[in-house]
């Protein structure tokens, strides 16, 4: 699945759930967590399922959110994150079925690789690790 060479084994992380958001997640979340496992795992390839595919498409970030006279402009940007991890080698995956049940005429942002259904599940024994974050 990866472009590594032979014998340089990646780890796959599956991405499921899409997270709605939380004002106390705004530093910290699941593609926060791949960026610390790529590095210390020596490479990291992420697939994203179900409601996750939201992440992948080219949105601009989220709005502020005002909530009386206090304006919160500090809100996760699942998109940044994914940016950040392709530029760091991560190779990023996304389930073309759920895409298009998603329904959104957005295409992915650039780098992020379509999959066919199965085709991902198809390569798990080529990875070192395969595990659900």
């Amino acid at each position: 699945m990866s472009d590594q060479a032979d014998g340089e084994q990646r780890v796959l992380a599956i991405v499921e759930r899409g997270y709605r958001g939380a004002l106390d997640k705004q530093f910290f979340d699941e593609l926060y967590l791949a960026t610390e496992l790529h590095r210390q795992l020596g490479g990291l390839d992420i697939l994203l399922r179900g409601t996750a595919v939201g992440y992948a498409l080219d949105a601009p970030p989220p709005p502020a959110l005002r909530i009386g006279a206090r304006t919160l402009d500090t809100l996760t940007d699942p998109r940044a994150g994914l940016r950040s991890l392709l530029e760091a080698g991560v190779g990023v995956w996304v389930e073309e079925p759920a895409l298009t049940a998603l329904g959104s005429p957005r295409p992915p942002l650039a780098g992020i690789r379509l999959a066919r259904d199965g085709e991902v599940a198809a390569r798990w024994a080529e990875y070192r690790m395969v595990f659900f974050l």
